[in-house]
């Protein structure tokens, strides 16, 4: 279908560019700019998605790959109110592997979770300062000491159980096993793992990714809420330790022997200074 027939189709069914959007999987953003001109050339996939959205009913299915991908946290549909959207290559959630992950579109950012596809929606302004804090703290230390450590942030792919059921992005990474990382991904467990908690995530990162973290060997894991304003620290390497910490505290970095330590107190003042004294309800 083209684009002028896809124009012709909306108006026939009266849809607005946001129920494309949610009907499709395509950003709004996305659709906007394809359906005034601005994008000449679009994906094959974006089109296929909204080709897709736009068939009338009866017309048959869409081929094996074409069905976007809606999942919200709980492996439901992500559009409030809808149901879960049509199996992805003939699976349902649980079933999926690297391979189907492999082939999502790029403009969507999912994680894969033991078969289970996760959608992740653009982080807050809060959050990305939050993550380029401390990502900034771990590699200015690391390439000070000349260290052998890579430090990365999101979105950067882990395939973290070395299966064909799992692959995260964990918000800010430091892998010390430099065999780990490819050109492409980085193979196995990170020894750190920091991890931002938003609405939309909260459930997946509590209840989750922390036990996936343990079990596949990271040594320490970062839990940052915002909200509540505090700092879990869970040092797997020390018979599962947690410690809460405080946006007012100076917190060691347990996989450098404490030899740096990050001063949160700096973050939560540089916080206060952009969004006012109540960022933490943004």
């Amino acid at each position: 279908m083209k684009i002028s027939e896809m124009i012709d189709r909306k108006k026939e069914l009266g849809y607005t560019l946001k129920q494309i959007a949610e009907l499709s999987g395509v950003p709004l953003g996305t659709v906007q700019k394809i359906f005034s001109g601005q994008t000449k050339s679009p994906r094959y996939d974006t089109l296929r998605a909204l080709e897709t959205a736009l068939k009338p009913e009866g017309s048959g299915t869409a081929e094996v790959g074409e069905p976007p991908f809606r999942y919200g946290v709980d492996g439901t549909s992500a559009t409030k109110g809808e149901i879960e959207p049509p199996p992805f290559r003939g699976k349902k959630q649980g079933e999926y592997t690297v391979d189907d992950y492999l082939a999502i579109p790029d403009e969507r950012r999912v994680e894969l979770i033991d078969g289970v596809i996760y959608d992740m929606t653009a982080p807050s302004p809060v959050h990305q300062v939050v993550v380029g804090f401390i990502f900034s703290e771990l590699f200015n230390y690391v390439m000070a000491n000349k260290g052998k450590c890579v430090v990365n942030a999101a979105p950067t792919d882990v395939h973290l159980d070395m299966d064909d059921r799992t692959m995260v992005q964990p918000d800010v990474l430091v892998t010390c096993k430099r065999e780990k990382v490819t050109l492409v991904r980085v193979e196995g467990a990170p020894d750190f793992v920091l991890e931002v908690l938003s609405p939309s995530t909260r459930k997946k990162d509590l209840y989750i990714k922390v036990k996936k973290y343990e079990n596949a060997g990271v040594r320490e894991l970062w839990i940052v809420d915002p909200r509540d304003r505090c700092i879990f620290v869970y040092d797997f390497e020390h018979d599962d330790v947690i410690t809460p910490y405080s946006f007012r505290d100076s917190i060691p970095v347990r996989i450098f022997d404490g030899d740096l330590a990050i001063d949160v107190r700096e973050l939560s003042d540089y916080l206060d200074d952009l969004f006012g004294d109540a960022w933490w309800e943004r």
